[in-house]
């Protein structure tokens, strides 16, 4: 019996670290409460400084330096796949975007912006846990209804991804691509 209890004391605390902690620089937290994304949001959650937040994908940008807006929908369709649109983008190496990420499905959805490896390892994580929350400058978790925005600066080049890694979402389409080029590079 005490086996027993040390055994299940010790799962629930290793559960309740990995949950808490997540697997990213910023932690987790309740990111439905934060309507803002990005370093420059004044108090909304990431007052750190960029370089705290810097992924192969680039970092949290400023909204001084937004080069332009692309406005993101989630939502589901008749025939039940989720979908983001555009589920596409280019963008140039450099560029500081204002993603407006507007949820118009049923369901809350989520948006996180990584590269491969990095959306693979929060998928793993999101079924092991799927009721984490999220304080990153990377995504954002909307309920039905709901808008928030990110900031972010793309400072590397390369194919990026952005998805839902609600259980389940993923699979049913909810994922898209980023080719982050650069421009002076083509001419």
């Amino acid at each position: 019996m005490q086996r027993f209890m040390t055994t299940t004391v010790s799962a629930i605390l290793y559960a309740s670290a990995a949950a808490a902690g997540g697997s990213h620089a910023g932690g987790h937290g309740d990111a439905a409460k934060t309507p803002h994304h990005g370093a420059d949001t004044g108090g909304h959650g990431h007052a750190l400084a960029a370089e705290h937040h810097r992924m192969a994908v680039g970092e949290p940008g400023k909204a001084s330096k937004v080069t332009r807006s692309i406005t993101v929908t989630m939502r589901e369709t008749d025939d039940g796949d989720m979908i983001f649109e555009p589920n596409q983008m280019q963008i140039n190496h450099g560029e500081t975007i204002r993603f407006i990420i507007e949820n118009k499905g049923e369901l809350a959805h989520e948006f996180v912006l990584d590269d491969h490896h990095g959306i693979s390892e929060h998928k793993a994580l999101m079924e092991k846990f799927p009721e984490m929350e999220h304080d990153d400058p990377n995504s954002v978790h909307l309920e039905p209804g709901s808008k928030a925005e990110i900031i972010w600066s793309f400072v590397n080049d390369g194919d990026f991804e952005f998805a839902c890694l609600i259980p389940g979402h993923y699979e049913a389409g909810m994922r898209g691509g980023i080719d982050v080029v650069n421009s002076l590079a083509r001419n």
